[in-house]
């Protein structure tokens, strides 16, 4: 049975996927300082810990270690930059190269598309120019770069260059642009959609946590980077798809209210390298995202509550 170690893994992606792989049947710890309190099953095994205090010796005896941690969108890059090009360049710079002394065999880091920046009419593979000027994208590459320096025969890297990940989790967020537009139906009965035609890689939460679980089960000669997604979508699409959806579900007219706001991010992505090398097929889509959120709307209270905003924790954190 591998031992398996989630860095940052009581928050957004963590929580679900601890779910999936304990269904596995993996020896499962997860070590995160809980910024986002604990949504996980008491019986996970938990370090309360900042990574930066963690050593070597601590680290002996897992055999994958998945980095979920640091600042985790553009608002909280934004908010404190300094915070975040610690945490996201140089924690997991730091923990890669605590967990090679340690003998770990591989280690998984949550990487990002934003790293592409702004593009034009491109499908984007793992060799196309990563070219954000913002400092969450920046952050997330030289995390990335970081990590995978590291690699060799003895240690193997994978980094998952993530779409935007949306959908249900036992720790949730609105501030991801599915989830907030079906707050935003639900409530409101009015969707926002800021650039019809930006282009974004969605990320169906569950299609994330099987990524993770291809990366822990592939060949150990495997090393790279790997765009993982569950589709390409117009953020005008994805305002459709969850207007349509949500009037069915609520048998309410549900309106879309388009602006034209200038976005620094577009870019789609081809996630034909994950499928063929790590095995990953998505198989979820928007339209499953919203039909998981309604299921689950008894479980907000409180579509506003502070909890589900990642940048309104950090602030009260006073992350700065």
């Amino acid at each position: 049975m591998k031992k398996i170690l989630l860095a940052g893994g009581a928050g957004y992606i963590g929580t679900e996927l601890t779910k999936r792989l304990m269904k596995l049947d993996y020896d499962i710890t997860v070590l995160d300082d809980l910024w986002f309190e604990n949504n996980l099953d008491p019986k996970v095994k938990l370090i309360k810990k900042d990574i930066f205090q963690i050593t070597h010796k601590e680290l002996i005896g897992f055999d994958v270690i998945i980095f979920l941690a640091g600042v985790s969108n553009d608002p909280m890059a934004e908010f404190s930059p300094s915070e975040n090009f610690i945490q996201n360049a140089a924690c997991p710079a730091y923990f890669s190269y605590e967990c090679k002394r340690a003998g770990v065999k591989r280690f998984i880091y949550a990487s990002s598309c934003s790293v592409y920046g702004y593009t034009i009419d491109e499908l984007y593979d793992e060799s196309s120019p990563t070219t954000c000027t913002y400092p969450y994208g920046i952050s997330k590459l030289q995390g990335e770069n970081g990590v995978l320096q590291l690699a060799d025969d003895q240690f193997s890297v994978i980094s998952l260059r993530q779409g935007t990940v949306c959908g249900y989790s036992d720790r949730m967020r609105f501030d991801l642009v599915v989830n907030t537009m079906f707050k935003n139906a639900f409530l409101h009965n009015e969707i926002t959609v800021n650039n019809p035609s930006i282009w974004r890689p969605i990320f169906h939460i569950q299609d994330a946590c099987t990524a993770y679980i291809r990366a822990i089960q592939a060949p150990d000669n495997i090393s790279g980077i790997f765009n993982v997604a569950s589709d390409n979508y117009t953020l005008g699409q994805i305002g459709d798809i969850v207007s349509v959806e949500m009037s069915k579900l609520t048998n309410k007219d549900i309106k879309v209210h388009i602006n034209d706001v200038k976005d620094f991010r577009n870019y789609k992505v081809s996630i034909q390298h994950a499928k063929l090398t790590l095995g990953f097929t998505p198989i979820f889509t928007v339209k499953d995202i919203v039909n998981d959120l309604y299921k689950k709307c008894s479980s907000f209270s409180n579509f506003e509550d502070e909890k589900y905003y990642n940048i309104k924790v950090f602030k009260k954190l006073g992350k700065i």
